[in-house]
């Protein structure tokens, strides 16, 4: 059987185009959207959850094209570009299920942008700028540097990217001396006619060094200036966000991120994997979590939302678990898990029984459109889970940090709860926003206990009793102004602002484009165009401990699509968190974004080519 598929936006609408070579009997065309979708013509809804759908169609006849004509349910989702087609889509005929085609391109497209800009005079071709360069004149040839411990970390790396070897017999000698007013992370590298020579803070300074030298080998092909580098970061949390709850990333990608985020000198992987679509740790305290909510589609607890298709999806072990952090430290990385509670909790609440009150009457709709995301704190079942799973979770993790998520509670939330009403009136609290703060503040209060501190998107600060309080590490998303409020109020703040860090966003307005839109959009220069700490907020410095790009899952349905929305905007993210304020601009980053396409394509990690 031959069937044809083809989508395409029309205003504020998706035309959708269904061919088939066979005569097909009262079919369900099952797909999914970036957010709710209704029906204008040419089928009827049967059933929906957030952006998943089903529509009953007429029978198809043999040759002949029937047209569904869609749309958002809310205005404010018009589609954008080719990422808001349907995903996913297939056919039900009795039991059977039989895919389609996609109906467009998946991903990012070929094709080469303008050309990048010449990298200025005195600059190095390496990402982050170093804190300081002093040329002395002359070139020494760099191959390979001779055995030095410390750095088999950047010899491994070097071999995995499929690069020539770093540490052979017959390479450089490296002089290694300390020096502790270099700070832990810190460096200063001297290349000279004679040999090199660096001097290190710490261990992970010699490993930055290492990088450095790797990373000009590769630039300059070996031909590297003779001079000093003297390198320490601004911030000590550089991070990058992977969403695996939306789509189940594998393990062998998220290694391969890893890899390129040591070779910007990132340190911290913020692992989302856990969300409405799935928990995806295979825990102890709760088998049901990741049993029942793995895989999504035909027949399991959570349908193909977000192009789930037919089935997709995984879970990741306890060994799984181990050896990405195995990499990570070995990459001088810590890996930051969250499990995101109360909100963006439809999979637990599906898998897991009693977390709701059944007395619970309210109608609050998450912003993705789910009935049902939002754990009750006021009933037995849902203390007797997540404090023992916090607890496991975070002892998987040696960073001791464990991020609770708190995002984009429903608006109305537990309105309809007579547990939650009794809860407020007890406790003092009168909003919704109380009541998330006081349920937050009680679970960082039994980690703590266990020394293990929280983190927390943005909205955690919110409620009358100062929210989730307890020395909770903040995640500024939505802009900066949470994040700025949030530091005077005493919580130590990632920058993560969606409208410069977000790297889902599309890249452009262009309806050929792909990724979300509802921040704006971030082309490569947009990454550096903020400063971590706003003008005029100089007074919340020691309050910022870093930035951190985000990577949501969506519009995922193959792990290589991720690729070009991370890189090359993955260098702008990584000066904001080492390079001192303003040190490169828009220009300077596609100039070296041109001098690190090369490095990009030798390493198999595929790139966006625009502007």
């Amino acid at each position: 059987m031959t069937l044809t598929f083809a989508t395409r936006i029309d205003g504020n609408q998706i035309r959708c185009l269904i061919g088939t070579d066979r005569p097909l009997a009262a079919p369900i065309l099952c797909f999914s959207l970036m957010a709710a979708p209704k029906v204008i013509s040419g089928g009827t809804m049967v059933r929906r959850v957030a952006g998943y759908a089903e529509v009953a169609l007429p029978d198809l006849a043999a040759g002949a094209e029937h047209e569904v004509v869609l749309e958002h349910a809310v205005k404010e989702f018009g589609p954008r570009n080719r990422a808001w087609l349907p995903l996913g889509a297939y056919l039900r005929i009795g039991k059977d299920c039989l895919p389609l085609p996609p109906g467009n391109d998946l991903g990012l497209r070929k094709g080469d942008g303008p050309p990048a800009p010449a990298l200025d005079h005195g600059c190095l071709p390496l990402v982050p700028q170093p804190t300081d360069w002093t040329p002395s004149g002359g070139v020494v040839a760099l191959m390979a540097v001779a055995p030095v411990r410390g750095l088999e970390g950047v010899a491994d790396l070097a071999t995995r990217l499929g690069l020539a070897a770093f540490v052979t017999s017959d390479g450089l000698p490296l002089d290694v001396t300390e020096d502790a007013t270099l700070g832990p992370e810190g460096y200063r590298l001297t290349i000279a006619s004679t040999g090199l020579a660096v001097a290190v803070g710490g261990a992970a300074g010699l490993h930055y060094a290492g990088i450095t030298l790797l990373t000009l080998r590769e630039t300059l092909g070996g031909a590297l200036p003779c001079g000093t580098i003297t390198d320490q970061p601004r911030f000590g949390w550089r991070g990058q966000h992977l969403d695996c709850a939306r789509h189940f990333f594998g393990v062998d990608f998220i290694l391969r991120l890893l890899d390129l985020m040591a070779l910007l000198k990132l340190n911290r992987f913020h692992w989302h994997f856990a969300d409405d679509e799935a928990f995806r740790l295979e825990v102890d305290t709760q088998p049901l979590l990741w049993q029942r909510t793995a895989f999504r589609g035909e027949g399991e607890l959570v349908p193909g939302v977000f192009g789930g298709g037919i089935r997709a999806g995984g879970s990741y072990s306890k060994a799984d678990v181990a050896r990405i952090v195995a990499h990570a430290k070995a990459l001088q990385i810590e890996v930051l898990p969250e499990i995101e509670v109360p909100a963006h909790s439809h999979a637990m609440v599906k898998a897991v029984p009693g977390l709701r009150d059944p007395g619970d009457n309210g109608e609050e709709v998450s912003v993705q459109g789910y009935l049902d995301n939002i754990v009750n704190p006021a009933v037995p079942a849902t203390w007797d889970l997540l404090l023992p799973l916090a607890k496991e979770v975070a002892s998987l993790f040696p960073l001791g940090i464990l991020h609770l998520g708190a995002d984009e509670a429903p608006h109305g939330a537990w309105g309809g709860s007579p547990a939650v009403a009794a809860l407020k009136a007890r406790e003092g609290l009168q909003t919704s926003d109380d009541v998330q703060g006081w349920m937050l503040a009680k679970l960082a209060s039994g980690l703590g206990a266990v020394g293990v501190r929280v983190a927390a998107w943005e909205e955690a600060a919110k409620g009358c009793q100062g929210g989730v309080g307890n020395g909770a590490l903040l995640f500024s998303w939505t802009g900066q102004g949470p994040g700025i409020e949030a530091a005077r109020r005493g919580h130590d703040v990632v920058m993560c602002p969606a409208q410069h860090a977000y790297f889902d966003l599309a890249h452009s307005d262009d309806p050929d484009d792909w990724g979300a839109a509802w921040a704006g959009f971030v082309p490569l220069a947009k990454t550096v165009a903020w400063d971590p700490v706003p003008t005029g907020a100089e007074d919340i410095t020691p309050r910022i401990a870093g930035v951190e790009a985000c990577f949501w899952g969506e519009f995922t349905t193959d792990d290589r699509q991720a690729e070009g929305m991370i890189a090359p905007r993955i260098l702008g993210i990584a000066t904001k968190g080492w390079e001192p304020a303003g040190r490169t601009d828009g220009a300077g980053l596609r100039a070296l974004a041109g001098v690190y396409g090369p490095l990009f394509d030798r390493i198999g990690w595929r790139r966006h080519r625009g502007a």
